[in-house]
């Protein structure tokens, strides 16, 4: 447990400091940044879930604490005047409803993060509420890239 923590460790701070380094006091391009890494931890849970991938609960920790990271993040990287990029005007307008969604998505992931799903029929119903706060999310507040 303790590699892994190390690990998990060195590849967050390697996420966030290429975060800082890339984006600057560029709030639209870190949070950019920031949901690539999620993107990232996120397809290969996506695989293991589709069955396309055998499940590997280490992986699937990993990616929860690089969600969780992002999680306590994100919220920082939209203030005033940095609309824009995939962000949707409703993040501004209704600022409540998104900082409600970004709660929904941290308490998704703290939830999953004490299931610790240890085999792919614990990880279905525990990650659902993960992924489904990220659908929610994006469905109002994420503008698609064309």
């Amino acid at each position: 447990m303790h590699k892994f923590t190390v690990r998990t460790g060195v590849i967050l701070a390697a996420v966030l400091a290429s975060t800082v380094a890339l984006g600057g006091d560029d709030p639209a391009h870190e949070r950019h940044e920031l949901m690539e890494g999620v993107r990232d931890a996120a397809k290969p849970v996506g695989g293991m879930l589709q069955g396309e991938l055998e499940y590997d609960a280490d992986r699937v920790a990993q990616s929860l604490e690089v969600w969780a990271a992002a999680a306590d993040e994100l919220g920082g990287l939209f203030p005033e005047g940095s609309e824009g990029g995939e962000a949707a005007p409703a993040i501004w307008e209704d600022r409540a409803g998104f900082d409600a969604a970004l709660v929904e998505w941290r308490d998704a992931i703290a939830a999953a993060q004490d299931a610790a799903p240890a085999t792919l029929d614990e990880a279905g119903p525990t990650l659902g509420p993960v992924f489904n706060a990220c659908k929610n999310c994006h469905d109002t507040y994420r503008i698609e890239e064309e």
